[in-house]
């Protein structure tokens, strides 16, 4: 096959927009299906094969297939909706070539489809709109198209019109071929192109002219037609929509009912014919200077592993640096889809089953053979590829190679998420994945003794597969905290761990992941000075800690405006050491602290008694004598909260955020529907599932997920700092409540 028919495409959208459906039709009318099954009835849909996701009828986990349209073969990744699980967006957006956002017709753009919208961003990644549940009363399409330009910024350009919505939902106008398709058979799958019904004409013609006009805005002999009013080829509008899109200039929007089974395959058409191949997506990967990417072939390769385990084994006081020389900066090269050229793979998914380790892989460049030996460019080691799978959901197909372009799951190697394999030793990495900070955890433990054992088996397992699940022990409790993405993240490991490994587990109260942050500037002079009767130990700083809008990504900022030789400069990175070493915990309550700035100006040091150690010392202590000068506070995580009911349970809902220390950003109402966005300390959100199902009678829903870190009201600052005073003294743990 050549890879120019290669399509890697995910799907995603915010919660409940449809996905899954959409999954499920598109695997029925590829071949992949004889049957459909729905999310919420029978066995649940194909792609939610855990028995989690088909109880709860949401998705947890990303699952791979691949299927046949129109002699291009297409991988498509099936992610979740809710942001506790948004890692597995992140890392399938990370190796994809395309993408398919997916739209409610009456919610429009959602909370989570500005957290996915800025995934996509941020990888570069050419996307489809897909609009669905246009059945539904109060679906608009013109609305949502406007909403994307206004709220996401991207160029929406909406290539068909629907004919009829609501219950009245019949099929859609081809804006490029100008005819009316409908969708006809049990299941949708026979297609009747008919002439525009006469009553739509005038709509079509005006729709196609403002698609040919935002066009034009991107290919210059489609404008000079459009200028002297001359017909405009379906070729054309094919190729420009394409370029466009490759481009990211414009998001091509098609419009259906996946549940009605209306929409799906012109959907298909459009993601094999303007959505990249691996051949049109460009990868970029990093070198070093001195690397073996520039070595011809592989037996280069096994000679530099001869000498350097030479070096290793001779008695000589040298030693080999294994990391890049100052000289040796990162450099870029640029990966080809070439199946003869070395190999380059990227692992994105980890997944522990009962036959072991199933790494999920895309490979860049090369072609990977099974019993294979490969370089994991991380840690430097061969590995061998035993057994290389195409996956349909949990089901696998063993396979004897795959190319470039391709996605698969291979067993026999110790892989992490983000980890680069190649066919040389040191030849390039590959960009990692964003990984978000968790903002919530509980304590767990479990009464039995005897499941100890498999409890930490389990947590360790999950930890490998799910970058955003954390494990530690509280080194002042002695308890184990997992922390997570949210409530439900937490609540889904926890039950895993009790069906899949037969522990009961108990959990306590949720923990809130606070900041601590300085509110004012503080000047330091501090000298550090020991004297044992050997060696001694000196070092002189001087500087100012200054405050800045910190984050967890960026906590700790440091500049060095040292002159004149005052610190040589070895021990200016032993200085920023030792402040970096103090951020983890902060004075007021122990919590990691962020938005610090140090610049430091002037210092001295002692001939003989100076070194790294002691300048990393001085820093520390500086640091410990001078931040609670800086007047520091806590900051609480703050949750943006979309909530969708009905109009009559808006007021009691509205009163109820406020009780939670709430905001209220604005109330949308479309149709019966109100749509409540508001911002919520995360503390305040324990539970509140519940009690959102009490205030509506369960007719409401909603979505949470970070915003942003605020100030935590003074008095309540008091009772977590004593909370926190208490049980340090008491060496008390959680009080174990839940159990799961």
């Amino acid at each position: 096959m050549s890879l120019k028919n290669l399509r890697n495409i995910g799907i995603s959208a915010h919660i409940d927009s449809g996905k899954t459906t959409l999954s499920e039709r598109i695997l029925f009318y590829a071949g992949r299906l004889h049957r459909m099954e729905e999310v919420h009835d029978g066995g649940g849909a194909t792609m939610d094969h855990m028995d989690l996701e088909q109880e709860r009828g949401i998705t947890i986990t990303s699952a791979a297939t691949r299927v046949d349209w129109s002699d291009h073969q297409v991988n498509l990744i099936d992610t979740p909706g809710h942001v506790d699980f948004t890692v597995e967006v992140e890392r399938s957006l990370r190796v994809l070539d395309g993408a398919v956002l997916v739209l409610c017709g009456v919610g429009g753009v959602q909370s989570q489809s500005l957290t996915v919208d800025r995934q996509i961003k941020r990888y570069g990644v050419p996307r489809l709109i897909f609009i669905n549940k246009l059945d539904r009363t109060g679906a608009d399409p013109i609305r949502v198209c406007e909403e994307v330009r206004t709220r996401l910024g991207v160029e929406a350009v909406l290539m068909q019109l629907p004919i009829g919505l609501g219950a009245d939902y019949e099929g859609v106008i081809d804006l490029v071929a100008m005819q009316a398709v409908y969708f006809d058979g049990d299941s949708g799958e026979e297609l009747r192109r008919e002439e525009i019904p006469e009553s739509m004409q005038a709509d079509a013609q005006s729709a196609r002219d403002q698609l040919l006009e935002r066009l034009a805005m991107f290919d210059d002999e489609l404008m000079e037609l459009c200028l002297s009013e001359d017909p405009v080829s379906e070729a054309l509008i094919h190729k420009v929509v394409r370029r466009s899109t490759i481009d990211l200039d414009i998001a091509p929007v098609f419009l259906g009912s996946a549940y009605r089974n209306k929409g799906v395959q012109p959907l298909l058409d459009a993601v094999v014919g303007y959505l990249p191949s691996p051949v049109d997506s460009e990868t970029t990967a990093f070198t070093t200077a001195g690397s073996s990417a520039a070595a011809d072939d592989a037996e280069a390769d096994e000679l530099q592993d001869e000498a350097s385990e030479e070096l290793a084994d001779s008695d000589s006081d040298d030693t080999v640096d294994v990391e890049p020389e100052a000289d040796e900066a990162e450099q870029t090269i640029q990966l080809s889809a070439d199946p003869s050229a070395p190999l380059v793979a990227m692992t994105f998914k980890i997944v522990d089953d009962s036959f072991g380790q199933l790494t999920f892989t895309r490979i860049y460049q090369g072609t990977l053979e099974r019993g294979g030996t490969y370089y994991n460019q991380r840690t430097r080691r061969k590995e061998r590829f035993s057994r290389i799978y195409r996956m349909h959901a949990e089901k696998r197909e063993e396979v004897d190679r795959a190319e470039a372009g391709d996605i698969v799951a291979v067993m026999g190697i110790d892989a992490a998420s983000g980890d680069t394999y190649a066919s040389l030793r040191d030849y390039c990495t590959l960009e990692g994945m964003f990984v978000p900070e968790p903002v919530i955890g509980v304590a767990v433990r479990t009464n039995d003794r005897n499941d100890e054992d498999r409890l930490t088996q389990a947590l360790q397992r999950f930890r490998r597969e799910d970058p955003t699940f954390r494990v530690a022990t509280d080194p002042e409790t002695n308890e184990v905290v997992i922390a997570g993405m949210g409530e439900l993240h937490l609540e889904v490991y926890l039950e895993r761990i009790r069906r899949e490994y037969k522990v009961r587990v108990e959990s306590g109260a949720p923990q809130v992941a606070y900041r601590e942050a300085p509110t004012q500037p503080a000047d330091f002079n501090h000298r550090h000075k020991k004297q044992t009767g050997g060696a001694g130990q000196f070092a002189h700083i001087v500087g100012r800690l200054e405050v800045f809008n910190g984050t967890d990504e960026e906590p700790f900022e440091f500049e060095d405006n040292v002159v004149g030789g005052r610190i040589p400069r070895q021990y200016i990175p032993s200085v920023e050491k030792g402040f970096r070493g103090c951020l983890e915990k902060g004075p007021v309550a122990r919590y990691p602290v962020i938005g610090v700035r140090v610049e430091l100006n002037d210092g001295s040091y002692h001939e003989v008694d100076s070194s790294d150690k002691a300048f990393q010392t001085a820093a520390a202590a500086c640091f410990r004598e001078n931040f609670r000068r800086m007047k520091p506070v806590l900051l609480e995580p703050i949750m943006n909260i979309e909530i969708e009911c009905p109009g009559n349970y808006q007021g009691p809902i509205t009163g109820d955020l406020n009780s939670r220390r709430g905001m209220v950003l604005s109330s949308d109402m479309s149709g019966e529907i109100v749509t409540i966005r508001a911002q919520v300390p995360l503390s305040e959100t324990f539970g509140y599932a519940t009690d959102l199902r009490s205030l509506s009678q369960g007719q409401a829903t909603f979505t949470m997920e970070l915003d942003c870190y605020r100030r935590v009201p003074a008095k309540l600052q008091e009772e977590i700092v004593s909370e926190r005073r208490d049980a340090k003294q008491s060496g008390a743990g959680a009080h174990y409540s839940t159990s799961v």
